[in-house]
């Protein structure tokens, strides 16, 4: 895995939140959507993300929390419906899958399994999170861009 370290700046979240199987977590967005379109936010600049709260091999999957959410810019006002959550400043190592969300699976498991263990990094607390940098109706399945984060002590 190629993975960059980073320093991200801390981020205003507008999140719906989702419980229940991480793959489910497109309803979450469905309804984020809606609610950010008709609040007018979104567009140019706007990054969306899913966070996650829980190890889904320690949680079981019908009460693993997830978030949908939508940077807001300091002075945007929250859309009625959503929760403001912020992401804190920090070190986050970064990996960049190009490809289906079917192997978001397999690639969070070789991150947190195979690269954190044997990065000599300590995990911080803090959802771990992913930025979604294209979407399947801008280009096909085999040219999706999500980055993976995990937030580092």
């Amino acid at each position: 895995m190629e993975i960059e370290i980073q320093e991200r700046p801390a981020q205003r979240l507008a999140t719906v939140r989702h419980v229940g199987p991480y793959h489910r977590v497109g309803e979450a967005f469905a309804i984020l959507g809606r609610r950010a379109a008709e609040a007018g936010l979104g567009g140019p600049g706007s990054e969306m993300l899913a966070l996650y709260h829980d190890d889904p091999k320690r949680v079981p999957a019908n009460a693993c929390r997830a978030d949908a959410a939508l940077t807001l810019a300091a002075n945007a006002p929250l859309p009625e419906g959503v929760v403001e959550q912020h992401l804190p400043a920090g070190r986050y190592a970064c990996f960049t899958l190009r490809g289906s969300y079917a192997q978001l699976n397999d690639a969070w498991e070789r991150f947190f399994g195979t690269w954190l263990p044997a990065s000599g990094e300590r995990r911080a607390h803090g959802p771990h999170f992913e930025i979604y940098r294209s979407t399947p109706s801008e280009v096909p399945e085999t040219e999706l861009l999500t980055e993976l984060y995990i937030p580092l002590a």
